[in-house]
C-alpha cells in the first residue's frame, strides 16, 4: 500500500496537538531541525508597527516564516514590507486570512485593543494558531469568547504580557503556592500610566492624511471622525472606543503574578474608591484606585486586590518605606517615593510579604528580608523558558515551540481570558461611583444595572465575535 505523504501543514498542526498537554519542568525542549520545511511555520503579521514591529522580529529569530502583512497604514506597511519582500501586503487582516488561507499556520494580532477580538477569533476560526497582544481583548464579553473559541479549535495560543515567560515571576507563584508568606488577604498593584493623556474631551476633526486607511482603524468601533495626532499611531490607549486605559495597557503585565499564584478570577464585587472622573464620555480617567472583592478560591481565603494609577500609590500605612530593601530606602530618599515606586505589586501574607518593584514582575523581595535569611525556595513545580533573549524573544519562542508541539504556553487563552476579565472589571468600576455586586458566570452586575451595558460592544457591519 502506498504511503501517503504529510504536507507541512499536517505536520504542524499534528505536532501542536501531540506536544498540547506537555510543559517542560527543566532542561531542554528537544528542538526539530529549524531548515526543514516540514517544521518552517508560516506567519502573519496583523499590525507591523510598535509591538507589532517587534513580534515580527521575534518570531523570525524562532525559525517562522513571513508570508503575509498587514497594516492600516500605507507607510509603516511599506517599511516593514522593505524586511519581507516576499511576504504579501494588506491593509484589511480579513483580506489577508482569505486569500492566504492554508498558507498561514499562524498570526500575530498587534492592532489597538478594539481590533484584538475580531482578528483573532476569525484566525482561530480558520485553525490559526494566535499570538495576541495584551490586553487580550477590549470587553469582557470578548476575553470570553476567546477562551471558548480557543478551547473549541484547539489551536494554540498566546498573550503578550511577555513577563510571564520571566523566570522570576513563575519562582515567585511558586513561593505564594507554597504558604511561605502564609495566607494572602491584601495585593496592591500600581503603576505609573497614563503616560498619554487621559481625562479629555473628544478632539477636533481633521482631515486624514492619505496611506492611513481611517475605516480600517475604525474596525468594530463606532464610526467616528479622524483626529490629528489624537488616535493614530499611539494614543488610541485612552479612549474609550479604542482602548483600555492605563488599567487595560498595564493591569494584564502588573497583576499577572499576584494574579496567577492566587487565582484572582472572578471577583465578586470592585469599585473605584478614587476616581477623577470620566469626560464626555470619552476618555478614561487620569486617575484612579480601584477596589477588587475576592471569594474564597480552593486553598485561598477571601482577598482583596487595589490597582493604583495616574500617580497614585499604596500609602506608608501599606507598604512603609523602612520595610523596604535598602537599595530602595536609598532611591526613595534620594528621588522620592513616586519616581522610586514607579509601579509593582504588594502581597500581604500572615507570615510574610512579597514585594515586586518592576512592571512584568521579573524580580522580588521576600520581606522583612531577615525573616527570610535563609529561606529555601520550593521544588520547581512550573515550567522555565529555557531559550535565553529578552522577555518579548522569549515569550515569543515559547509560543513558536509550542506551534511546532515541543511545550505549551503559559499565558494561553484560557489563563489569558481570565486574567483579562478581571483587569477589565476595573473598567467598569470606572463608570459608577457603586460598589458593583457582580455575578462572573453571567458577566452581569446585579446591583449597578447601568454598567452591564459596557460589557460588551455593538460590532459595526463586517465585524464579529
Amino acid at each position: 500500500m502506498q504511503k501517503r505523504k504529510v504536507n507541512r501543514r499536517e505536520f504542524i498542526q499534528k505536532s501542536a496537538i501531540v506536544g498540547a498537554g506537555c510543559y517542560f519542568v527543566s532542561g531542554t525542549p528537544a528542538r526539530s531541525a529549524p531548515d526543514s520545511p516540514l517544521n518552517r511555520l508560516n506567519i502573519g503579521i496583523i499590525g507591523v508597527g510598535g509591538k507589532g514591529d517587534g513580534d515580527c522580529e521575534n518570531a523570525v529569530m524562532w525559525g517562522a516564516n513571513v508570508v503575509g502583512l498587514c497594516d492600516i497604514d500605507d507607510l509603516t506597511l511599506k517599511k516593514k514590507s522593505l524586511a519581507y519582500k516576499a511576504a504579501k501586503t494588506f491593509n484589511d487582516w480579513r483580506e489577508m486570512l482569505d486569500q492566504l488561507g492554508d498558507q498561514l499556520d499562524a498570526v500575530t494580532v498587534s492592532t489597538p485593543d478594539h481590533s484584538h477580538a475580531v482578528a483573532s477569533i476569525a484566525a482561530m476560526r480558520r485553525k490559526k494558531h494566535v499570538y495576541c497582544q495584551k490586553p487580550l481583548t477590549w470587553s469582557i464579553e470578548e476575553a470570553r469568547r476567546m477562551r471558548e473559541v480557543a478551547s473549541e479549535m484547539g489551536v494554540v495560543t498566546q498573550m503578550g504580557n511577555q513577563g510571564t515567560s520571566e523566570n522570576a515571576v513563575r519562582e515567585a507563584v511558586e513561593i505564594i503556592r507554597s504558604g511561605a508568606i502564609g495566607d494572602v488577604k491584601e495585593v496592591h498593584v500600581w503603576t505609573n500610566r497614563p503616560i498619554w493623556d487621559q481625562g479629555i474631551g473628544r478632539p477636533p476633526e481633521a482631515v486624514c492624511p492619505e496611506g492611513i486607511h481611517w475605516d480600517l482603524f475604525l474596525g468594530p468601533a463606532p464610526e467616528r471622525p479622524y483626529a490629528e495626532a489624537a488616535y493614530h499611531p499611539f494614543a488610541w490607549r485612552a479612549w474609550f472606543d479604542f482602548g483600555t486605559g492605563a488599567l487595560g495597557d498595564m493591569g494584564c503585565h502588573t497583576s499577572n503574578m499576584p494574579v496567577m499564584a492566587l487565582d484572582l478570577f472572578d471577583p465578586i464585587a470592585f469599585q473605584a474608591i478614587s476616581n477623577s472622573g470620566i469626560v464626555e464620555n470619552e476618555s478614561y480617567p487620569d486617575s484612579s484606585v480601584i477596589k477588587y472583592e475576592f471569594g474564597p478560591r480552593g486553598q485561598f481565603p477571601a482577598c482583596t486586590m487595589y490597582w493604583y494609577d495616574g500617580g497614585n500609590l499604596p500609602g506608608e500605612d501599606v507598604i512603609a518605606s523602612k520595610e523596604l530593601p535598602e537599595s530602595f530606602q536609598k532611591t526613595i530618599a534620594e528621588v522620592g517615593r513616586n519616581k522610586a515606586m514607579k509601579s509593582g505589586a504588594f502581597l500581604v501574607g500572615t507570615k510574610g510579604k512579597l514585594f515586586s518593584p518592576s512592571d512584568y514582575g521579573g524580580s522580588y523581595f521576600l520581606l522583612p528580608e531577615k525573616d527570610f535569611a535563609n529561606y529555601v525556595k520550593p521544588t520547581q513545580s512550573l515550567p522555565r523558558v529555557v531559550t535565553t533573549g529578552t522577555s518579548d524573544q522569549r515569550h515569543m519562542s515559547e509560543f513558536i515551540s509550542a506551534c511546532k508541539g515541543e511545550t505549551q504556553t503559559m499565558s494561553n487563552f484560557g489563563y489569558a481570558s481570565r486574567l483579562t476579565e478581571t483587569v477589565l472589571c476595573g473598567n467598569l468600576a470606572l463608570r459608577t461611583p457603586n460598589r458593583i455586586e457582580w455575578d462572573a458566570t453571567k458577566m452581569r452586575s446585579s446591583n449597578c444595572e447601568d454598567v452591564n451595558k459596557f460589557v460588551g460592544r455593538e460590532y459595526r457591519k463586517g465585524y464579529s465575535i
